[in-house]
């Protein structure tokens, strides 16, 4: 390592060493402040809890059931979270006290995670030359990127990725309505295409992906779509997809994972039970909100049957019944929202399972709370692990399912198998880097402790 390289390595230590120090103080003053809180309020607390619960049941009431329950649930709702705020309020001897409790915590929750966050950068930070990439020996001679313009609300006339793709040598195909994406993409290899991109949603970009996959080609994804979630957990720039589009001039390599169900590749996820149903309405890309709150009430009713979806897990457990079944190219972490939930990392070589299964309305809202609160084991009904392979059955021989957001009905048994490192990638300069700082994401208290000690995160 040559002397620069050597200096900015050890400032990388040293910048990680004081984040991690000062996060773990902040955490330490903000557990405290919080076991004070509990311990001095034990009864208060108890009723906020009871409040929690209250308010949870009454949700999922108004989510899944029709009038007259529908109010009811509006209204235990409103009652738990009265029960909550005047816990709360009565616990801190006023509402301005709880305001000043809540800035406090808050401030010293954010002062925790941030520098939690920027230490273990730091630390990815110090191996910054060893993961920067290089371009390829020979980039593309005959680039194509297929643009669709209306993906995203038109974000590739917005930004101008025709023009920009073209400044840089890159052929540029627009897809109209009624084309077939992918015999758009095959023309565009019987033609000589050497790489092939794609501007567009992550239902394009698999579809693109799986031409270059079958001709041996590297992949540009272009984050021109709405969520662009492939794009997010890849550490490309979503904001601002003309950063991607220079992936052709710089051509800097990678490999990543994909995934396939039943032979059909897909970069996200797989989607079984209550979305995918949803998802097969025609309302329901135009009136996402809306056709979600008309259906929930017969699919997660009282009175319907469970879904027909079986499976069996890694341990040897049957399931059967499960209403919510997702299969990820590299496994999740899981929040409160699809969109919120975000992979660390894509060449793990493992596909991410998380299913739930509930003979009621309300041990579903249990089982999907505990999960989502990172206690699946204690629900009974949530099932989370990895695998290389995994399928689905289903009695009726077939199962509706979303795939990258893609409303399809697909016979069973659905195979699903992970390849890893099977899709070759061109990315722009800094991307090898961003992903290593991706990696980094999870907060864990023995990493931090391994900084501040002057060791490497795990």
């Amino acid at each position: 390592m040559d002397p620069s390289r050597s200096a900015d390595h050890a400032r990388a230590g040293v910048a990680a060493r004081l984040l991690a120090a000062t996060a773990l103080l902040a955490g330490t003053a903000l557990v405290a402040l919080l076991v004070v809180f509990l311990v001095a309020n034990a009864g208060w607390v108890a009723l906020g809890l009871a409040g929690l619960a209250v308010g949870v049941a009454g949700a999922w009431w108004a989510l899944t059931e029709r009038m007259p329950r529908l109010a009811i649930g509006l209204v235990g709702a409103a009652v738990g979270v009265a029960m909550m705020v005047g816990a709360l309020v009565a616990a801190a001897g006023g509402l301005g006290r709880v305001l000043t409790g809540i800035g406090i915590a808050g401030g010293l929750f954010v002062v925790a995670v941030t520098a939690a966050r920027a230490s273990l950068d730091a630390d990815a930070d110090a191996d910054a030359p060893a993961v920067a990439g290089t371009a390829v020996r020979h980039p593309p001679a005959h680039p194509v990127l297929i643009c669709n313009p209306k993906s995203g609300g038109g974000k590739v006339q917005r930004f101008g990725l025709v023009a920009l793709a073209e400044s840089l040598g890159v052929e540029t195909l627009t897809l109209q309505p009624g084309v077939d994406l992918e015999k758009l993409a095959l023309g565009a290899v019987e033609r000589g295409a050497d790489c092939l991109g794609m501007a567009g949603g992550d239902g394009s970009q698999a579809l693109v992906a799986s031409v270059a996959v079958r001709h041996d080609l590297p992949f540009v994804c272009v984050s021109a779509g709405t969520r662009n979630h492939f794009a997010l957990d890849l550490a490309l720039d979503r904001d601002d997809p003309r950063h991607s589009v220079y992936a052709f001039r710089d051509a800097v390599p990678r490999r990543v994972d994909y995934a396939t169900v039943n032979d059909r590749l897909f970069v996200n996820n797989v989607s079984l039970g209550v979305y995918a149903t949803i998802v097969q309405q025609d309302s329901y890309r135009d009136a996402k909100a809306e056709t979600t709150r008309t259906m929930l009430p017969d699919l997660l009713g009282r009175t319907e049957e469970p879904f027909d979806l079986q499976f069996t897990a890694p341990d040897g457990t049957e399931v059967d019944g499960a209403f919510l079944v997702m299969v990820s190219n590299n496994p999740y972490v899981l929040a409160a929202s699809p969109d919120a939930s975000q992979r660390r990392t894509m060449d793990s070589g493992h596909l991410g399972v998380f299913a739930v299964t509930a003979a009621t309305g309300a041990d579903a809202a249990r089982v999907v709370t505990l999960a989502l609160a990172g206690h699946a084991a204690r629900s009974g009904g949530a099932h989370e692990f990895t695998t290389e392979e995994f399928e689905v059955r289903s009695r009726s021989g077939h199962a509706y399912a979303g795939i990258d957001g893609e409303a399809l009905r697909l016979p069973t048994p659905l195979r699903f198998r992970i390849h890893p490192q099977g899709l070759q990638l061109l990315v722009p300069a800094g991307n090898l880097r961003a992903a290593s700082r991706r990696r980094h994401r999870d907060v864990h208290l023995a990493d931090l402790l391994s900084i501040a000690r002057g060791q490497r995160a795990a």
